[in-house]
Parts: structure tokens; sequence; C-alpha cells
């Protein structure tokens, strides 16, 4: 079998054949973190064909690609097809684990019930409102919004499908009523749902492993072994280094391509979509955390061949862009020239220079 970063890179469109379009690669991937919204934005645009920063935020405003809470508890992009079910398969279990927090922050079933109706009378009619105006509906209702109070009890109504992503007003971010904006939220029952997103997993993210399909999608181990089990020949499985994986059954032999790199956003889905990430280890070596501040394999890295080699970070420079780069060693020339290449793909998404400064070594 093939390494399992060149499979990888295939499976989620960084390399061969890009996706046609960010609502395509969206739907692929099945969901992508996106607490980050700009490094989400760029995630999509490595996967698919010619894209803009601009483009995709138009793409977003008219609700082709949405971002709620959803099998963790944390934000991601999902289509709007697919937000119905997920929520439907996974929401309880983030639910569950927010328990003890809900006590802390004094949020029960009576309260959250409030929140939800406060929310859908003030933005039914297509209104669309921002978190600080949702905290005033709140405030009006005789609920508290203070503290963490107001972004739980908002991931609360994005869990139980009564508020989702509206189109962005400048640079804030708002809510619309979930029916307005998914009119025909497509149902599943249960056994349907742990098929198709164990399907929709390991096609986009694989070679995998169940602890990674369970850290990505909130399942429990049972209800992962259950969903791979229901797809049947969709997927195949094979043993490498004592360590059980499955992959899309359909997928074609990877042909060399030649030395690929990447500047990965933080928690891109090739990074944050694997409990296990030693694949991502360069061989006899390790990814350095001192090299940024926020040094960490789900910030900003540097990949070559699938493989972390580095970190970057963006400022704004009188020229343009600034990216400045630290290599844990020293690259070859074509190398480089991939990196480069990587700098000039970014270029042309954010339609601004960039200017690079690159440490190694």
């Amino acid at each position: 079998m093939m390494g399992i970063t060149t499979r990888r890179l295939r499976a989620q469109g960084l390399t061969g054949k890009p996706f046609a379009s960010p609502v395509d690669a969206v739907r692929r991937l099945g969901a992508v973190q996106s607490q980050d919204y700009g490094g989400a934005k760029w995630a999509l645009a490595q996967r698919s064909r010619a894209t803009t920063d601009s483009a995709l935020d138009r793409l977003f405003d008219q609700g082709e690609i949405l971002r709620t809470h959803v099998m963790r508890p944390t934000w991601h992009l999902v289509v709007p097809e697919d937000i119905g079910w997920l929520l439907d398969l996974t929401a309880s279990r983030v639910r569950a684990g927010l328990a003890s927090r809900y006590r802390e922050l004094e949020i029960d079933d009576k309260v959250a019930g409030r929140a939800c109706a406060a929310f859908a009378a003030a933005l039914a009619g297509g209104k669309h409102l921002t978190r600080a105006e949702l905290g005033k509906t709140l405030r009006a209702a005789g609920i508290s919004p203070e503290g963490q109070r107001l972004p739980h009890l908002l991931l609360r109504a994005e869990l139980d499908k009564i508020i989702v992503s509206g189109p962005r007003r400048g640079k804030q971010f708002t809510f619309a009523l979930f029916d307005e904006r998914v009119p025909n939220s497509r149902e599943m029952d249960r056994n349907e749902s742990l098929t198709e997103l164990a399907r929709r997993y390991f096609r986009s993210h694989g070679p995998a492993q169940i602890p990674d399909f369970t850290w990505w999608s909130g399942l429990t181990a049972a209800e992962a072994r259950k969903g791979i089990e229901l797809a049947g020949g969709a997927l195949e499985h094979a043993s490498i280094e004592g360590k059980d994986y499955w992959y899309d059954a359909t997928a074609s032999q990877v042909q060399g391509a030649g030395v690929i790199a990447h500047l990965l956003p933080n928690f891109d889905e090739y990074t944050v979509g694997y409990r296990d990430r030693s694949a991502l280890i360069p061989a006899g070596g390790r990814f350095d955390p001192s090299l940024f501040s926020f040094g960490s394999i789900l910030s900003n890295v540097v990949t070559i061949d699938g493989v972390v080699r580095g970190a970057w970070r963006r400022s704004s420079a009188r020229s343009g862009l600034l990216i400045e780069m630290r290599i844990s060693e020293r690259l070859a020339a074509r190398e480089v020239a991939a990196v480069e290449e990587g700098v000039r793909r970014m270029a042309r998404f954010l339609g601004r220079p960039v200017n690079v400064a690159l440490t190694q070594g």
C-alpha cells in the first residue's frame, strides 16, 4: 500500500484533481473545522479550483456554506443538505459533554428553552442579528447573558436547530433562524447517518483509524465500528505497521507528482482530522513547538509532501502581506521552490502581493 501521507493528500483534495468548488470541498470532507474563519477559507481554497477570499465570503453570505457547532463543541463549515442529519446524529453527545459546564453557568433545559424561544422570535421573518444583539434579546427576556452564558446559550440553540449562521455584516457574523436558512433540511435515520458519516470521513480522510474517526466525529467507538460495518464494500481495510486503517475502496492509485508544499492554516483538516498524527512528523524527527509562540502541529504549518517541516504566520506589511516561515531544517532547492509556489497560491487567493521571510534550520 502506498504511503499514508500520499493517500491522505489525494483524498483531501490537496493533490491531484481539485474539487470543482469550495462547496464541493466541504461536501466531500463532510465538515471543516472553522473557529478561525479566515483559516478555514484558505483551507478550502487549497482544495478547490481557482477561487478567492472574497468569492468564499460571497458563498458564505449566500448560505451555500454554513457555519455551526456540530460533532465537537467547536465551529464547523457544512453544506445545507448535510447540516440537519449531522446535528441529529451528533448534537446529543455534544450536549452531554457540556452538561457540567451548563451546571456551572446555571443553564438547565428550562433556561435553554426560554433562550431558544427568545432567539426564534427575534430572528423570525428573515432577520439576521449579531451575537451582541442576541445578547440584548436575552436580557430583554429576563435571561442573563453575562460571562460565558451567552456563547453557551447560542451554542445550545445551534445544537437544537433553532439558529444557524447568517450573512456577515461587515466583519461581524450574524445568526439566522435555522428553518428559514435551511428550509429543506435532509433527514436520515440513525443507521443511514452512521453509514454516511463513516463513508464520508474515510473517503476524504483515509487511510485513517477508528480512534481518528471517533475523535473527528464525536461518535463512540461502537458507533464508529457500526458505521464502518454498514458502509460495507464502500471502504477497504488494511493493516499498516500493526495498525488498522480504512479508506475509500474506489480510490485510484496515486502517481508521483514531484515535491508539493502547502501552507496549511491552523486547524486544517489534514492536521486536526486525526487523533494519531504520527504520519505528519518527519522520520526520525518531531515538530518543534518553539517555532512560533503558538507552537502546535494544529497551528499554521508548512508541509512538504504531507510532512510537517515548519510553521508560518501572516502579518500586514507596507507592500501587502508578510509571510514569516521558520523551517526546522535546511530545505533542498526543489523544496524551497515548492514552498515558494505555495506562497504564490496564497497571494492569488488573497489578491494581494506577499513578501516572504524564510528562516531555515
